[in-house]
């Protein structure tokens, strides 16, 4: 998710302060609210951007950026 889109702009800390880092879907509290692997976040993404009707392409771009999030780096 772009945090640009993200309603409530990024994650929120254990001390409930804001993380910019990572959107308010995935991290909240200071820990991730899904237990999701790489594979599993490429699959939910491509099939929700198809769902809206993205086109192939920019599925496609979409997927292929999610190995270098910040939370998938090692």
């Amino acid at each position: 998710m772009p945090m640009s889109k993200d309603e409530k702009g990024g994650g929120t800390n254990k001390d409930g302060t804001r993380n910019a880092d990572y959107c308010s879907h995935c991290y909240g509290n200071g820990t991730w609210m899904t237990d999701m692997s790489l594979d599993d976040m490429q699959r939910r993404v491509g099939g929700l951007l198809k769902q809206r009707g993205a086109p192939g392409n920019v599925v496609e771009q979409a997927v292929s950026a999610i190995p270098s999030l910040k939370r998938w780096l090692k």
